[in-house]
């Protein structure tokens, strides 16, 4: 009895498995073709793009005068595809390029030292890094290269025009541009060297009986919140009445670098920044600092800043009410991600708009300073190339860049026209006397070059630094 009890009770096990198989089976045959039919209908949908683009390849690589490689092809597609975008800061980077950007974001590179854009079919430099080549040379923000070594930049992508701009230490290279207000291009012979990219320089600045801390951010690399952090924590341990923030000539660069930095400034009553995505929805961030600091801040800006920079002084203004000095910023209100294609390649696509606390793009407009103030003319005046001896009664750009020279110095040329009329000679003496140089009256490269040494030397000094002098000065009135 035992025994038939106990082979009713296994069929029935059996029976019970056999269903519960059967019922799987219907459930996972009925999965995979609904998946089936939906890849299908997916592919219904894309693939008719795909197979045009797979037409044109068969077509290029089978029939073409000469044999070409079809992964030359396949990069120029997606370049294409990159290109359609219309946005000079989404770019496709080979493996080399790729490298040479990453490079950028790390401690030291090879190159002249200057951020570069593509905007509106022109390759226009953002900002040479401070003490680089490129700014030694008299590169400026705003500058539109038009040559390297003599190959016209017509047709090229951002990063074959970088590519050409760099190369071994010592190695030179010829870069034409031009510049607004000048007919003429102005070509510069740059000396490549290691860019050392040490983002963050302080210091203490008396003025009268205050001690204002100054940090100037020269751009947002993997380094610089760790960097910046532990030099505001030298100068509040100083006792700094105030604080100086400089991010002229900041070019940008990493976003989290700059978030960490605004997250010490900028209290939780409002965001630091938005962040919009593709279908509107917007991301506000907020630091957890309770109390803002107990002194006072400002923030240095011009023309060169850029970008993440823009992030922190839109920041700073609107969330805390910081005052901004100097000039109207660049204007990049976009966020770029690198996308690994697997392969050492990678695309740089724009993913994001990023807004002002109040919710403001600042795309291809800037951001205003609190208080306008431009520097000297002489700040922003081209090299004064000399092919012949410049003297009395001559008339064309060079002597009026002479001219221009002359009166930032301090010396009193007559006229700015480009006409060298006797006061101007009387100039070019009074110099040459002053600084110990043959007393002709005439100018050649000797007497170019020293001028141009003068030029930069007054430049340096920071008492002719009008946007650092005012920022000082208000910090030491409060």
């Amino acid at each position: 009895m035992k025994n038939k009890w106990y082979w009713l009770f296994s069929v029935a096990i059996f029976l019970l498995v056999v269903t519960i198989a059967g019922l799987w089976w219907k459930y996972v045959t009925l999965e995979n073709t609904l998946e089936s039919k939906n890849q299908k209908e997916n592919q219904a949908d894309s693939w008719p793009q795909f197979d045009k683009v797979r037409q044109a390849y068969d077509i290029i690589t089978s029939n073409y005068v000469e044999r070409i490689d079809g992964g030359q092809l396949t990069e120029g597609a997606i370049k294409g595809m990159l290109g359609e975008l219309k946005d000079p800061y989404s770019v496709y980077m080979d493996e080399e390029t790729s490298s040479q950007f990453q490079q950028t974001l790390d401690s030291r590179f090879q190159g002249i030292g200057a951020e570069i854009s593509f905007m509106d079919g022109k390759f226009i430099i953002v900002s040479p890094f401070k003490n680089s080549p490129a700014e030694r040379s008299g590169i400026k923000p705003g500058d539109e290269i038009i040559r390297i070594d003599s190959k016209d930049v017509k047709g090229l992508e951002l990063y074959d025009v970088v590519s050409l701009i760099r190369g071994k230490i010592g190695t030179k290279v010829t870069i034409d541009i031009k510049r607004n207000g000048n007919d003429q291009p102005i070509t510069f012979l740059v000396e490549r060297d290691e860019i050392p990219i040490e983002t963050i320089h302080t210091a203490i600045k008396k003025v009268r009986d205050k001690k204002i801390g100054y940090i100037q951010i020269t751009s947002f690399s993997e380094e610089t919140a760790e960097d910046f952090l532990e030099d505001l924590k030298g100068l509040e341990e100083d006792k700094v009445d105030g604080l100086l923030i400089d991010v002229r000539g900041n070019p940008g660069g990493l976003l989290t670098s700059v978030q960490e930095i605004l997250e010490v400034f900028v209290t939780n009553e409002h965001p630091y920044i938005q962040i919009q995505e593709r279908n509107g929805k917007k991301n506000k961030f907020f630091s957890t600092l309770k109390s803002e600091k107990e002194y006072p801040i400002a923030v240095l800006i011009n023309k060169g800043s850029a970008s993440a920079s823009e992030i922190f002084a839109g920041a700073m203004q609107e969330a805390e009410g910081y005052p901004l000095i100097g000039e109207k910023t660049f204007g990049k209100g976009t966020v770029q991600q690198p996308v690994s294609m697997g392969d050492g390649s990678t695309i740089k696509l724009t993913f994001y708009k990023w807004l002002t606390p109040n919710g403001t793009w600042i795309h291809k407009k800037g951001i205003a300073p609190t208080m306008s103030v431009h520097q000297d003319s002489y700040y922003t005046l081209q090299p004064l190339v000399v092919t012949e001896d410049l003297r009395k009664d001559m008339n064309n750009k060079q002597v009026k860049t002479l001219q221009q020279m002359l009166e930032g110095l301090g010396y009193a040329p007559g006229r700015t026209d480009g006409y060298f009329s006797s006061k101007t000679e009387k100039a070019v003496l009074a110099f040459q006397r002053m600084h110990k140089l043959p007393v002709t009256g005439s100018v050649d490269q000797d007497v170019a070059a020293k001028l141009q040494q003068a030029v930069v030397d007054k430049i340096k000094d920071e008492k002719n630094d009008r946007q650092l002098q005012t920022g000082l000065s208000w910090l030491a009135q409060q």
